[in-house]
């Protein structure tokens, strides 16, 4: 059985040097955040210029003052200068911690920390249906 998988092991492997809309990770790490919001998609860039709410302004704050960042945001879109910095981000239950891969660039926090868990179902008890009586006991 594989092992569990954690949130920044769902990307794909790049070849070479990852780009988004044509810009290196170097390149966008220059630009200002209301330059990035011009190269996102309609939602995230409506999110930006609308302005951050005050628990994203606090996590970003506190990801650029180097603290350990624990949030609750996971409406936060990711920006370029958070590369390669872990954030731990709440699930509903617990923390997950998730490292920034340039990947994620312009996703949101949440979309690496799913709050629904895998669903396993064992077998039928005994009186479930009228089948489950042939169910063997172990």
């Amino acid at each position: 059985m594989a092992a569990k998988k954690t949130g920044s092991s769902r990307l794909p492997k790049r070849k070479g040097e990852f780009t988004y809309r044509g810009k290196t990770i170097a390149e966008l790490q220059t630009l200002s955040i209301e330059e990035f919001a011009q190269l996102l998609p309609s939602r995230e860039r409506r999110s930006i210029i609308r302005g951050l709410t005050e628990v994203q302004k606090k996590a970003l704050a506190d990801m650029r003052a180097g603290k350990e960042v624990r949030t609750h945001a996971r409406t936060m879109i990711i920006l370029p200068e958070m590369v390669g910095k872990t954030v731990a981000v709440y699930d509903g239950k617990k923390f997950i911690d998730v490292e920034i891969q340039p990947e994620m660039v312009a996703h949101r926090f949440g979309e690496f920390a799913p709050t629904r868990g895998k669903v396993s179902h064992g077998s039928a008890g005994v009186g479930a249906t009228r089948s489950s009586k042939f169910v063997p006991l172990k």
